[in-house]
């Protein structure tokens, strides 16, 4: 009897439901001319899931998984890589690519699979009453573009009035995302706005750089992506142009960026929507993750710009799955439980510091409407003779009155031509 009862608890055991790995896939590139700038977030995003697994056995008593998949920053890959991966327990995507986000948002809305993209992708899925299944907190493009012409009028006793800018940008749907929203500054606040493309994949920047030479702007925006950044940089040093009035957004504000131009780097711009800087959390994660071997490249990615904004992807990832596993008050959350954390996260200064990060980004709550965050950015500047960025800012906050009304009237266009209707998330 008591060999029965035992064969019976343990096909008890057996029958019972056993607990999978979180799930958090990244579409990452490794390879191509952008992998300078997907190296690194991906380890960051990649170690950070490592260090919750070695240190606290994952997120609420559940192991985290890390499945990676090769997209080159190809938006054809890319929608390859959600397709091969969604079906594997996939609580939520980041895919790093604006072109992939575009078109994974209408799949990932039919597949009930949350999409978080910080800092880029289609910046209209801030309102959350239209794009129920994405989010891109804590800022977005339209954010981005808005804190660097605030920083320029704190720069001129603001007014940036008769003074010509130019916005050297990605010819792609990632470097075309901030025009409309300078548009309209350009229009209010009387500067002259010369849009320069740069074609795929950025090396070739002569002729752009002949005409920033002939009209002689006061400021260069530029809007680029990996080796486009580092020719600009260069191109920039060769003409001679003043390096502390070309400044970068968030993606091109990288080491890898400037280290190339050497000392013609030195004084360049940059706008970075994270903190700079040694934190607690490296220690730990050299301790349980690089020093075990188990690091996601060969660790010396850690602290850099983009591994650090890595690493903040995924602490946002686990925080909205723990506030999930909270909410339902189960461990093992389905996609859409995490849907509901993402939405309900509360990011304070206090948690960022329990979690060895202090001051990483800065203090938010998600909302049913707002689904972006704050919007903040901060400046920070090259040091090429310490080869180090230097943070010349505090948190810079957007104009809302410029941004919000064309979310609204994006949002509200998609919504009509998709047939969405209202979530009542004002009511």
């Amino acid at each position: 009897m008591k060999k029965l009862a035992t064969l019976a608890l343990a096909g008890l055991m057996a029958a019972g439901p056993a607990m999978a790995d979180l799930v958090f896939p990244s579409l990452s590139y490794r390879t191509g001319p952008y992998a300078a700038g997907g190296i690194p977030f991906a380890d960051g995003y990649a170690d950070y899931f490592t260090l919750l697994n070695q240190r606290d056995g994952g997120i609420g008593g559940v192991m985290t998984s890390v499945p990676e998949c090769e997209t080159a920053y190809n938006t054809e890959r890319g929608v390859e890589c959600y397709e091969a991966t969604r079906g594997e327990g996939a609580l939520v995507y980041q895919p790093l690519s604006t072109g992939i986000t575009y078109q994974l948002i209408p799949r990932v809305t039919a597949d009930g699979i949350p999409l978080h993209t910080m800092g880029y992708g289609r910046t209209s899925a801030a309102n959350g009453d239209v794009f129920e299944w994405v989010f891109n907190y804590p800022a977005n493009y339209w954010d981005g573009a808005s804190v660097i012409i605030n920083y320029l009028l704190d720069q001129n006793e603001g007014s940036l009035d008769g003074q010509k800018i130019v916005l050297l940008y990605h010819n792609s749907a990632y470097g075309r995302e901030p025009i409309r929203t300078l548009e309209i500054l350009s229009e209010q606040l009387g500067f002259e706005l010369v849009q320069l493309a740069v074609d795929h994949p950025g090396q070739e920047q002569g002729n752009q750089w002949l005409t920033i030479r002939r009209e002689r702007p006061d400021y260069v925006i530029m809007w680029g992506w990996g080796v486009m950044n580092q020719v600009a940089v260069q191109e920039a040093a060769n003409i001679r142009f003043p390096m502390d009035h070309f400044i970068g957004n968030w993606w091109a504000g990288a080491e890898h960026d400037v280290m190339p131009a050497g000392d013609g780097a030195d004084g360049y711009l940059a706008l970075n929507m994270n903190i700079l800087g040694d934190l607690p959390v490296f220690a730990e994660i050299q301790e349980h993750v690089i020093d075990a071997g188990l690091a996601a490249g060969d660790g010396s990615n850690l602290g850099s710009v983009l591994y650090t904004r890595g690493m903040y992807a995924a602490m946002l990832a686990a925080e909205a799955a723990r506030t999930a596993q909270e909410i339902h008050g189960v461990a093992d959350i389905t996609p859409a439980m995490m849907r509901d954390g993402m939405e309900a996260l509360s990011i304070t200064e206090e948690r960022m510091a329990e979690l060895g990060m202090p001051g990483v980004g800065p203090a938010f709550d998600v909302t049913c409407g707002n689904h972006g965050g704050p919007g903040m950015g901060r400046i920070q500047q090259w040091d090429a003779s310490a080869q180090e960025w230097v943070t010349l800012t505090d948190f810079i906050a957007p104009d809302d009155s410029v941004t919000q009304p064309l979310i609204e009237e994006d949002s509200a266009a998609f919504a009509a031509e998709n047939g969405i209707e209202s979530r009542g998330c004002a009511e």
